[in-house]
């Protein structure tokens, strides 16, 4: 007695396509399909290309070459210098 039966939903069903459009709810299926899809396939990757020795592993958190901290190091040595400077 409390569910709902199939008049009501295809009432919402039609309120639903009247407020939205059927081209806009197709469009928002297919981004939705898409995203589960593309987030099927990152979870498939990620377990598919994952070592199996642990020592073999890289950390690779972007898609470019981390450089290491020393590299950085002279430009903000100038830049304390000339800071130094001004306040003499």
């Amino acid at each position: 007695m409390g569910g709902i039966s199939i008049w009501q939903l295809l009432i919402i069903a039609v309120i639903v396509v009247l407020l939205f459009g059927t081209n806009k709810l197709r469009t928002l299926g297919s981004d939705l399909g898409a995203s589960i899809k593309g987030f099927k396939k990152a979870i498939g990757d990620d377990n598919s290309t994952a070592p199996t020795n642990t020592t073999e592993k890289t950390n690779h958190d972007a898609d470019f070459a981390a450089k290491p901290i020393t590299d950085k190091q002279p430009e903000v040595k100038a830049a304390e210098e000339s800071k130094n400077k001004e306040q003499v």
